[in-house]
């Protein structure tokens, strides 16, 4: 069977999971593995341990969603951020048993191996990879619990690996800081199809209500949030996502703040039907310095306006359709506002920086540059950028 593929087998390796928030990862690895499977090529997505009622680490494996889902069970507690680390030491022997996994599912030789870690930096080595790409969607080091030793590990990463995408300008710019070839950017994008639904399911309320959708975490400005509500007692400030590295006792309270929990991609065009507006209050911090949030798409495909703080891609990518604020009361004044603008104007304005901005088309375009630079070695420009 490996004789005729005509693409290699890719191996994933992420610090998400896949059945968490559907972002970057499952957006292009889902598309990556249906494109390959038309090869013959298979997909192994593969997470990070986990703790488990096990004697002895035991990995596992599921097929979801067009790829086979990997995780190893080991014994004790996760670690406070709810998460176990791929070079935790109950995790030593994830290399082998990995290894093993793939040979007996049929895994072809030198597969693609892909990673949005530099804390699977180790596993990788242990696997015969062919091309290594590194996707970097976030500035890891920059959050809270961040694993000890990440920023060498994404040295070594970026030393070694033949390709490296950025999900953001200012990610790109740091990236390039630390290496000047073989890397691209690509801004993460937008199914726009799947959230227009929102349109024809919005309907006239009573009461208006500012929606955020997203992880909840210490990257959003919970004190905004409390502003937000005392300045907008008539409206309902609904939060929904799952709640991760910071203490749930830590959230504003108030009779109009609903905090809804994580909801599947599915459910969110549903979701964001019932906003009148669309919030991105983040906390302007390390952890936020070079974040390019795809939510900003996705509340523009749905049809809602939308107010952010001044997150440096925001502004530099999205200052034209997004508004602009800086504390509670701006965001209130700006809800108010932005709620009487007409749709098609937002529409007129979006559609010039959504036009390439579809992941069908920029997992195409990775892809074919995958296909037309196969190896590091053949790179000896400066710097090397793609845009989309």
């Amino acid at each position: 069977m490996n004789d005729r593929r005509s693409q290699p087998d890719l191996v994933v390796l992420s610090h998400l999971r896949w059945t968490w928030v559907w972002q970057r990862p499952q957006h292009l690895v889902s598309r990556f593995a249906l494109q390959r499977a038309k090869a013959g090529a298979r997909t192994w997505f593969v997470e990070e341990p986990i703790a488990a009622d096990v004697q002895q680490p035991q990995i596992r494996s599921e097929q979801q969603d067009g790829i086979t889902r990997v995780w190893l069970e080991v014994t004790g507690p996760n670690d406070p951020t709810g998460s176990i680390s791929f070079n935790d030491p109950r995790a030593a022997n994830y290399p082998a048993l990995l290894a093993e996994l793939l040979a007996e599912q049929g895994c072809g030789s030198s597969p693609d191996l892909w990673l949005y870690t530099p804390m699977a930096y180790d596993i990788g080595k242990g696997l015969d990879a062919g091309r290594l790409i590194y996707d970097v969607m976030d500035d890891l080091s920059s959050f809270r619990h961040a694993p000890e030793g990440l920023r060498l590990r994404q040295r070594q990463l970026l030393s070694v690996a033949d390709v490296v995408f950025t999900g953001g300008r200012s990610l790109h710019r740091g990236i390039l800081g630390q290496r000047r070839h073989a890397v691209y950017l690509f801004p993460s994008g937008v199914e726009q199809e799947h959230y227009a639904a929102s349109r024809e399911l919005r309907r006239e309320r009573s009461s208006k209500v500012a929606g955020y959708v997203g992880v909840i975490d210490e990257r959003v400005d919970l004190d905004l949030i409390a502003q937000l509500a005392a300045a907008l007692p008539d409206w309902t400030v609904r939060m929904v996502g799952p709640v991760t590295k910071i203490e749930e006792s830590s959230l504003p309270q108030a009779s109009n703040i609903d905090y809804v929990g994580m909801v599947p991609y599915r459910q969110l065009p549903q979701v964001m039907a019932g906003f009148d507006v669309a919030l991105m209050p983040f906390a302007l911090n390390e952890a936020t310095r070079a974040i390019s949030p795809t939510k900003t798409l996705e509340y523009l495909a749905a049809g809602l306006p939308v107010v952010s703080t001044r997150v440096p891609d925001v502004v530099a990518d999205y200052a034209d359709v997004v508004h602009l604020a800086d504390d509670g009361d701006e965001f209130a004044a700006a809800c108010r506002e932005v709620v009487t603008h007409e749709l098609s104007d937002r529409d007129r304005k979006a559609k010039p920086i959504q036009g390439r901005q579809e992941w069908n088309y920029i997992a195409t375009a990775m892809s074919r540059l995958l296909d037309e630079r196969p190896s590091a070695s053949e790179y000896r420009e400066v710097e090397e950028e793609v845009t989309v």
